[in-house]
């Protein structure tokens, strides 16, 4: 098999590394993948922090719903959806633009996740480990505060990174759902309850999970992600960002 696939395959979310720094040159290399990423138009509507001071990393990990392992990480980049550097140039070069909107922040959105992602698939290849952290979409006034952000910029993902240990390296990737129920010719299908249902029973089982009901396995994952007070917060957080975009 191509490497590049059978790493795409293997890679999981690490959240435990060793301690262990990653060299300067290695770390160049990361965030450079990130640089070569498509984006829209040659325009690169991201900002990228690297986030070296261990207060920031310590203040970041209890905005971030209390998670210490991301104080612990040897590396952490925020891909920032970024709309306020192109805006400033044309305000900077006479251009009258008007204020940037809901689709313009979108497609920076897009534009960073997708370098975020080019600097996954460049860690990995590395032996290096990470893991997105989708709590940097809550407590906007505070990490917008934290990180100086202006107007047009909002934290699109936040990813750790590090050398994994053993138990991290050997713990089983959690299983997907099947092509089937994801990738669709042409148009849009969606799922009777029986799909449903049966989509959650086929990976309940690749999971090594025997006789755990589906309709229970959805209605814990409602309660636990959906319903959760980490999901409405990112809404209200969402919602409070969006308003600079009007």
């Amino acid at each position: 098999m191509n490497e590049v696939i059978n790493q795409i395959k293997k890679r999981k979310s690490v959240r435990i590394f060793e301690e262990k720094e990653i060299p300067k040159e290695i770390k160049e290399e990361i965030l450079n993948a990130a640089f070569e990423a498509p984006t829209a138009g040659a325009m690169m509507l991201y900002s990228i922090l690297d986030i070296t001071d261990n207060e920031l990393k310590e203040r970041l990990s209890i905005l971030c719903d209390n998670q210490p392992f991301i104080a612990k990480a040897p590396m952490v980049l925020i891909f920032l959806a970024d709309y306020q550097r192109w805006y400033d140039a044309y305000s900077l070069t006479n251009c009258s633009p008007r204020k940037p909107g809901e689709g313009d922040i979108l497609l920076a959105c897009a534009d960073a996740i997708i370098a975020a992602q080019n600097t996954v698939v460049a860690a990995e290849s590395l032996g290096i480990g990470s893991c997105y952290i989708g709590d940097i979409l809550e407590n906007c006034e505070k990490v917008r505060k934290v990180l100086d952000l202006p107007d047009y910029v909002i934290p699109a993902a936040m990813l750790v990174y590090g050398y994994p240990t053993e138990s991290q390296k050997n713990r089983k990737k959690p299983a997907r759902f099947d092509k089937e129920y994801i990738a669709f010719e042409n148009r849009y299908k969606r799922l009777s309850k029986d799909e449903h249902i049966e989509m959650h029973s086929k990976r309940l089982k690749k999971s090594g999970i025997e006789g755990k009901d589906a309709v229970e396995e959805i209605r814990s994952t409602c309660k636990r992600k959906f319903m959760s007070d980490f999901s409405l917060e990112m809404n209200r957080s969402a919602k409070e960002y969006m308003k600079s975009f009007r």
